[in-house]
């Protein structure tokens, strides 16, 4: 198979480089209906977990001032209304892994061709969407893929693996109009289109994997170095951020107009429309406002279990980090912390937050 620089490799895997071309192009399968319309309930969700209180998401007076006829879901919900749930995905991961497909769509037999290319972990590396009009309250989504290209053989820091990038196109159809066993091709034509997304996913081979391989699948490994973190997709809006990290400085974007501040960074103020900002330090200080542990799945870079948290700083902002320092069934909603510098390699630095002295928990 052609890797990055050109050569030809196999890594003692199967080469399914024609197979996967041939499914360029194709639907990953027919059209999936959101499985409830767009309401004010999951909105309001939403601006709390998110931090944004444009009071366009939740007050019709609010959005008429704006020149909207009443109040809209916030544009990157796009993709929320139509993920499958918890369950499905559990279901389908367990399939994969026991090497059953979950289905005969052309996503589940590139799936499985890159699974049997040896490439079993995933990791998402970039997502943009596009929006044609704001979404409401009672719209309904349906949603249409393409395997939009599927790259040559990469080497990259977490693995070799294959970049593989889909397009989703949204439409909306009235709730009221959508019948108990609908057609969903008659309702996708009927639909209006509402946005568009294309993500990117890395399949890639854990290198354990690859070293098995080429010792003739003994188990044995060469080499137990770690690959480095996967690196963060910086544009010139959050360049400044991770060039206060590497200085050890937890910035937030804040106001030139009105002062106030913001996270994460964005183009425009959302209070007063200004495209002026700056930059304060944050103290590090703050408290566990949300927490998730990983078990699985596992990425070589990362220790697991993984807790990671939706830190609230005094200062007012939020923002998502690693959490250290004791063991993750210690951590608790509202736990006072700190943030901790980690240099991870020369060129990337990011805060950590362990718990502030005298806030409890066993250490580690």
């Amino acid at each position: 198979m052609t890797v990055a620089d050109g050569s030809t490799e196999s890594d003692g895997f199967p080469d399914h480089s024609e197979e996967l071309a041939a499914l360029v192009g194709s639907a990953t399968g027919p059209p999936l209906l959101s499985p409830s319309a767009v309401n004010t309930a999951m909105v309001l969700h939403w601006v709390e977990a998110m931090g944004d209180h444009d009071p366009v998401y939740v007050s019709d007076e609010a959005a008429r001032a704006a020149g909207l006829e009443r109040a809209v879901a916030p544009p990157t919900m796009l993709q929320a209304w139509v993920m499958r749930g918890l369950r499905a995905t559990l279901e389908l991961e367990e399939a994969r892994t026991e090497g059953r497909r979950a289905g005969d769509s052309p996503n589940e037999r590139m799936m499985s061709l890159l699974d049997d290319e040896g490439m079993t972990s995933v990791v998402a590396t970039n997502c943009e969407q596009r929006y044609e009009r704001p979404l409401v309250a009672g719209d309904r989504l349906l949603t249409t893929s393409v395997i939009e290209a599927i790259s040559d053989v990469k080497r990259t820091g977490l693995g070799t693996g294959r970049f593989v990038t889909t397009r989703t196109d949204f439409v909306a159809v009235p709730d009221a109009e959508v019948p108990a066993d609908p057609d969903l091709e008659s309702l996708w034509k009927a639909g209006e289109p509402v946005g568009s997304m294309q993500f990117r996913i890395l399949k890639y081979r854990p290198a354990a994997a690859t070293e098995d391989a080429q010792a003739g699948g003994t188990g044995s490994t060469a080499t137990d170095q770690r690959p480095l973190r996967p690196r963060p997709a910086v544009t010139q809006d959050i360049a400044f951020w991770f060039e206060g990290a590497r200085r050890h400085q937890l910035l937030i974007q804040r106001c030139a107009d009105c002062g106030v501040l913001r996270h994460p960074p964005l183009p425009a103020c959302p209070s007063c429309r200004s495209f002026e900002w700056d930059t304060v330090e944050a103290s590090g200080r703050g408290e566990i406002y949300s927490f998730v542990v990983v078990h699985y799945p596992q990425v070589p870079a990362f220790d697991y279990p993984l807790a990671i948290g939706l830190v609230e700083l005094e200062e007012g902002t939020r923002l998502v980090a690693d959490l250290d320092g004791i063991d993750p069934s210690e951590w608790r909603i509202g736990m006072p912390v700190v943030a901790h510098f980690v240099d991870y390699d020369d060129e990337l630095s990011l805060p950590v937050f362990r718990p502030a002295p005298g806030a409890g928990g066993e250490g580690r």
